[in-house]
C-alpha cells in the first residue's frame, strides 16, 4: 500500500515538474532552479526532485542538453481527453485535442477511470518511433456518471450490483444498511458514494428501486435511468409548470401579428399529444401563396433561469421509447399550454413565407404571432384527401403539397441526399408486449410537412446567418453536418459496388446524385437497410454549434432547429436569440452558447441511443416466443467475434457467434465486410441472405442469440 502511494505521489511531482517546464517556455533548468520554481526548497524534495529528472532522462522524458540541466523532450506529456474502455478492462484516451493521437492506458494504471469519464494522463516518452502512445491517468477530472442500472444481488454480508452497461466492467459494492428497501434479483439504480483507494470495486447506494426484471416499466425506466434520463420532474419544476397562467393577455396578442382568421392546422402522428408545429395557409390577390409554418411559442413561458428552464436544458430533448415519451417539459407545457390544440387561441413564433407557383419565395416575415387552428389531421387523416383529392380543406392540402414537391425537387436537385432507412414501429398490448412488427411507411403527408420544416429551419438560419459577417456576425445555434470522409466513402462505394449499384466520389454533387439514386433502387430490397444504415454510417454526425458551416445531407448553406421547442432544447435557444435580435439586440456570447450546444449534441445522442435500446429489448421480447423458429435473414454486421443478422420479415437483428458456425473456423476480413472459412474458404458477407433459427432470447441483456441454418 505504501508503495502504491508514494508511486502516485511520484507520479504527482512528475505533472508539477512538467508543469514547471511547459509554464516556463521548456527553457533549460536544473533541479534547484525546478525546485524553486515549485517553492519545495528542503533538501529532501531537492533530491526526489533530481531523482525524478535523472531517471526519466533514461526513461526519454526529458532531454539533458547540458550538463545537470534539462528540458522536456516534447511538450506536451500531458494531455486531457475521454476515456474510451476496451472489454479486457484497459482502455484508449480519445484527447480534446482532435490532432492529438490516441493514448492506450493499460488496466492498472487507470485509477479507477470508467467509461466515458474526462481525465488527465501522463503520457509516457516513446522508446521507438513505431509504438503507440501509452500513459497512465494521474486524474479524473470529471466523472461521465455516478449513477448506474443493474441486478442487486444480495447475501448475508453485502450485496452488490452487477451493471446493466457493458462497458461498466466492476461490480459495485452496496453496504447492507444502502440498500433502501431493495430485494435480491431486483433490477435498481444505483450511485456511486465511494472508491477506496486500493480497492478493485466502487460503494454504491441504491437510489431508486426499478421493479423486477422482465416486467415493462421495469425495463423501460431501466433504459431510461441507463442513459441519465430523469423519470420524473422535480417538484419545483411541476410547481412553476402549474403556476402559469393559461389565459393570454390581451396585451400579448396586440404585440404579434394575429392569424387567428387564417385556415391553419396540425399534420401530427395519430398517437400524437403534442402539437408543435402548425401551417397556415391563404391564396392571395396576386395569386401567390401565403404559407405561414407556426412553432409552438415556448420560450414565452420558459424564462431563462426559471426552474423549468434548467430542467429543460438538463434533459436537452424529449426521449421516444417504443411505449411512452419522456418530454424535456412537464406535460402541462407539452401537451397543454404550449400544444397547438385544435380550436384553441396558441402563442406561436413563425416563418411566413410568400411564395409563387414555381415555389419560389417572394416575400418573408419571422415574428411572433397567434392562431387558432381549425382542424387536427392525423398524417393518415391528410394522406386520404391528398390521395382522394376530396375532404376536409382538399383544395388547400392539394396546393401545399404541389409547392411542396417543387422544393423537394429543387432541394434534391442542389446535392441534398435521401435517406430513406426503414423505420421499425410494435403493435403493443395494454401491458407493453408486443404483439407484432410493422414498418412504418413515409407518404407525401409526412413529406408535405417536413418540407415546410426545412424550409422555416434554413430561412431562419440564412436570416441571422447573413445579417453581419466577419467579426461582426451574430452569434446563433446551428444544425451543421460535414461532408463524408472519403476514406469511409470509397470503402462504401466498393461494397455498394457488389450489389451492382455505383457510387461516384468525384464531387460532393456527384456524390448526392449517385446515393439518390441509389436509395431509390435499393427501396423496398432486402439490401435496403443493410445499404442505407451503411451508407449513414459513412457519414459525417450532424451537431448544434455556433460556428456557422454548411449541412452537407441537406445541402443547405444554412440551417437550424427552429421547428420543435417542444421537445429539444436548441429549438428554444433559436427563438430566444431571433426574438433577440429583432428587437436590435447586439450578438450574444459565443463561448456560452456553444457549451449549451456542445451538451445539446451530446443529450440528443445519449436520447437516441435510449430509443435504440428500447427497440432491441421489445425485438427481444417479440422473439421470446419464436425460440426454435426458423427465418431468412439479410447479414447487417460483421465482427470478429460473430455476424449480425436481421430477420427480413419482421427487421429483428440478432447475432450468429462465429464459435458456434461448426463446419469450419471463421475469422473477420474487416476490408471486406465479410467472414471468412479458413480451410473451405466460404464466406459470408454483409447483404447476403442466410437462414437462422432463433436460439436464445437474454431479456435483460436486451440480446438475440441466433444459429446459423446451413446446406
Amino acid at each position: 500500500m505504501a508503495k502504491k502511494k508514494s508511486s502516485h505521489l511520484r507520479l504527482i511531482l512528475l505533472k508539477l515538474i512538467g508543469d514547471v517546464f511547459e509554464k516556463n517556455s521548456n527553457q533549460l533548468m536544473n533541479y534547484k532552479q525546478v525546485s524553486a520554481k515549485l517553492n519545495l526548497n528542503d533538501q529532501e524534495s531537492r533530491d526526489t526532485i533530481y531523482d525524478i529528472l535523472r531517471e526519466e532522462t533514461e526513461r526519454g522524458t526529458f532531454i539533458e542538453p547540458e550538463k545537470g540541466k534539462f528540458r522536456l523532450k516534447e511538450l506536451k506529456n500531458f494531455i486531457t481527453g475521454t476515456v474510451d474502455m476496451t472489454a479486457d478492462g484497459s482502455a484508449f484516451i480519445v484527447p480534446d485535442d482532435e490532432f492529438e493521437k490516441d493514448v492506450f492506458v493499460a488496466p492498472r494504471k487507470l485509477k479507477n477511470a470508467l467509461h466515458g469519464d474526462k481525465v488527465k494522463v501522463y503520457v509516457f516518452a516513446k522508446k521507438t518511433s513505431g509504438r503507440r502512445n501509452e500513459g497512465e491517468v494521474i486524474e479524473i477530472v470529471q466523472r461521465a456518471k455516478m449513477d448506474f442500472t443493474g441486478v442487486i444481488k444480495i447475501s448475508e454480508r453485502f450485496a452488490f450490483v452487477i451493471a446493466d452497461d457493458k462497458k461498466m466492467l466492476q461490480d459495485i459494492f452496496v453496504p447492507l444498511d444502502e440498500l433502501n428497501g431493495a430485494r435480491n434479483g431486483q433490477r435498481v439504480l444505483v450511485g456511486l458514494t465511494d472508491w477506496p483507494e486500493g480497492a478493485k470495486n466502487p460503494v454504491g447506494s441504491v437510489k431508486h428501486i426499478l421493479g423486477n426484471p422482465g416486467e415493462n416499466d421495469t425495463e423501460m425506466n431501466a433504459i431510461l435511468a441507463q442513459f441519465g434520463f430523469p423519470l420524473s420532474f422535480p417538484d419545483q419544476v411541476e410547481k412553476e409548470s402549474k403556476e402559469i397562467d393559461e389565459a393570454i393577455p390581451d396585451g400579448e396578442i396586440k404585440k404579434r401579428r394575429d392569424f387567428r382568421n387564417i385556415l391553419t392546422f396540425t399534420i401530427d402522428p395519430a398517437d400524437a399529444k403534442d402539437f408543435d408545429d402548425a401551417i397556415s395557409y391563404q391564396k392571395l390577390e396576386n395569386g401567390n401563396h401565403e404559407i405561414g409554418v407556426h412553432i409552438a411559442d415556448v420560450s414565452y413561458y420558459v424564462l431563462p433561469g426559471s426552474e423549468l428552464d434548467k430542467e429543460a436544458y438538463s434533459r436537452g430533448t424529449s426521449v421516444y421509447l417504443v411505449d411512452r415519451v419522456i418530454p424535456m417539459l412537464p406535460e402541462r407545457l407539452s401537451n397543454g399550454l404550449c400544444s397547438l390544440r385544435p380550436n384553441e387561441d396558441k402563442l406561436c413564433f413563425a416563418a411566413v413565407f410568400e411564395l409563387d407557383d414555381d415555389a419560389n419565395i417572394v416575400q418573408e416575415w419571422f415574428g411572433r404571432t397567434v392562431i387558432h387552428s381549425a382542424h387536427r389531421f392525423s398524417y393518415e387523416d391528410a394522406q386520404e384527401v391528398i390521395e382522394n383529392k376530396s375532404g376536409t380543406y382538399a383544395t388547400e392540402l392539394e396546393t401545399l403539397n404541389r409547392l411542396a414537391y417543387k422544393l423537394r425537387e429543387r432541394k434534391f436537385k442542389n446535392g441534398a441526399i435521401s435517406f430513406e432507412s426503414t423505420e421499425v414501429k410494435f403493435k403493443l398490448d395494454d401491458e407493453g408486449k408486443p404483439l407484432g412488427v410493422y414498418v412504418k411507411e413515409r407518404k407525401d403527408a409526412h413529406k408535405l410537412i417536413e418540407d415546410y420544416m426545412l424550409l422555416a429551419n434554413r430561412r431562419v438560419a440564412e436570416f441571422i446567418g447573413k445579417k453581419q459577417k466577419g467579426k461582426n456576425k451574430l452569434t446563433f445555434v446551428y444544425r451543421v453536418h460535414d461532408s463524408p470522409n472519403m476514406e469511409n466513402l470509397t470503402a462504401f462505394a466498393q461494397f455498394a459496388a457488389r450489389f451492382g449499384y455505383r457510387i461516384s466520389t468525384k464531387s460532393d454533387k456527384e456524390i448526392a446524385r449517385s446515393l439518390n439514386h441509389l436509395m431509390e433502387d435499393v427501396e423496398g430490397k432486402k439490401e435496403q437497410n443493410v445499404l442505407t444504415s451503411l451508407a449513414i454510417r459513412s457519414m459525417a454526425k450532424a451537431i448544434y454549434t455556433t460556428k456557422k458551416t454548411s449541412h452537407y445531407g441537406l445541402a443547405f448553406d444554412y440551417y437550424t432547429h427552429f421547428t420543435s421547442p417542444i421537445r429539444r432544447y436548441p429549438d428554444v435557444m433559436a427563438h430566444r436569440l431571433l426574438q433577440h435580435y429583432l428587437d436590435g439586440g447586439k450578438s450574444v456570447d459565443a463561448e456560452t452558447y456553444e457549451v449549451a450546444c456542445t451538451h445539446s449534441s451530446a443529450t440528443e445522442k445519449r436520447a437516441a441511443d435510449a430509443e435504440r435500446a428500447s427497440v432491441k429489448y421489445k425485438q427481444a421480447e417479440y422473439l421470446e416466443n419464436n425460440i426454435g423458429q426458423e427465418f431468412k435473414g439479410i447479414i447487417s454486421g460483421v465482427t470478429e467475434w460473430g455476424m449480425y443478422v436481421e430477420i427480413e420479415e419482421n427487421k429483428c437483428e440478432g447475432m450468429v457467434r462465429l464459435r458456434e458456425i461448426s463446419d469450419d473456423f471463421y475469422v473477420l476480413d474487416e476490408k471486406n465486410y465479410c467472414i471468412v472459412g479458413q480451410r473451405k474458404k466460404k464466406k459470408y458477407q454483409l447483404g447476403d441472405e442466410v437462414t437462422i433459427k432463433v436460439k436464445k432470447v437474454d431479456l435483460g441483456k436486451r440480446q438475440i442469440d441466433f444459429s446459423l441454418v446451413q446446406d
